[in-house]
């Protein structure tokens, strides 16, 4: 199981996932009853949708692991976790937009999120590289 590459890639998505909730994505005022001067730091926990999907995307990896077994299932999952990094980049950008323009800066951990998107895409890879092995393999016998 934890011999595989794409093993370590798919825990190393979690735990990138799994530290968003802790470090915050972007830093700056919000506006807020018209008054622009309220300083938050947005991470995971800002909103609902944020808490769920990036919770979605740290326990996808995880069980995205324990399936070695069955690749293709596997893979697929792996395709829905780039798809769901994506919606969370996505949700970050609309909660981004509700800070005064101009008075606040990403993080450096801000990278998490691509390296999200990095690790579910390496892992994929590694899985489709097992399944050409396997079907080479097989054509020999």
């Amino acid at each position: 199981m934890l011999q595989r590459i794409q093993s370590i890639w798919l825990l190393l998505a979690s735990v990138c996932a799994f530290l968003s909730f802790k470090f915050s994505y972007y830093s700056g005022t919000i506006l807020e009853n018209g008054i622009a001067n309220t300083f938050k730091k947005l991470n995971a926990t800002a909103t609902i949708p944020l808490i769920i999907t990036t919770t979605a995307v740290a326990v996808l990896a995880l069980i995205t692991i324990f399936l070695y077994k069955n690749r293709s299932v596997q893979l697929k999952l792996c395709v829905a976790g780039i798809l769901l990094s994506a919606l969370l980049v996505f949700l970050y950008y609309n909660e981004v937009k509700k800070f005064t323009p101009g008075a606040g800066t990403y993080s450096l951990t801000s990278l998490l999120q691509g390296c999200i998107v990095l690790f579910f895409f390496l892992a994929a890879r590694g899985i489709s590289n097992d399944q050409k092995i396997i079907k080479e393999s097989n054509r020999l016998r």
